[in-house]
């Protein structure tokens, strides 16, 4: 298998890593949307959330608690804004599959600090394809799969 963050976290590949322990990497995305925009990846080779072990989805959410944390109080300069700024919030997510906009197949969790200026939007305005029928009917063939 040929996987780009595989061959990153084997070190293989150089990228700018911010953070490692025993089941996890974190690294800056080389395509970044804001100053401090990283990915937390899981050093198990997962394609997505569904492929990743139960004992593996622990740690990655672990790290992305404590990465988020310390972006909080990195100091992330800012073009047009003197010193810089921290952020004012984030958008956390996965892109799961090549209709999401999933380019690397191992799993990768965002982490993107915002800033109220930041022209930016809602994870909400990634998609608009609202259902045709009723959320209790949605509901109910999500509860007859559990």
């Amino acid at each position: 298998m040929n996987c780009l963050f595989c061959n990153i976290i084997k070190k293989e590949i150089g990228a700018e890593i911010v953070y490692e322990d025993g089941e996890t990497m974190v690294f800056l995305d080389t395509h970044p949307r804001a100053p401090g925009h990283v990915m937390v990846v899981p050093k198990f080779h997962a394609e997505n959330i569904a492929d990743l072990p139960n004992e593996e989805v622990g740690p990655v959410f672990l790290t992305v608690k404590k990465i988020t944390g310390i972006l909080s109080k990195t100091f992330l300069p800012r073009e047009n804004v003197p010193g810089g700024q921290r952020p004012d919030g984030f958008t956390i997510g996965i892109n799961q599959g090549k209709a999401s906009g999933q380019v690397i197949n191992h799993l990768h969790v965002h982490i993107i600090p915002r800033f109220n200026d930041d022209e930016g939007k809602s994870i909400h305005s990634v998609v608009n394809n609202p259902p045709k029928e009723s959320l209790a009917a949605i509901a109910e063939r999500i509860r007859a799969k559990s």
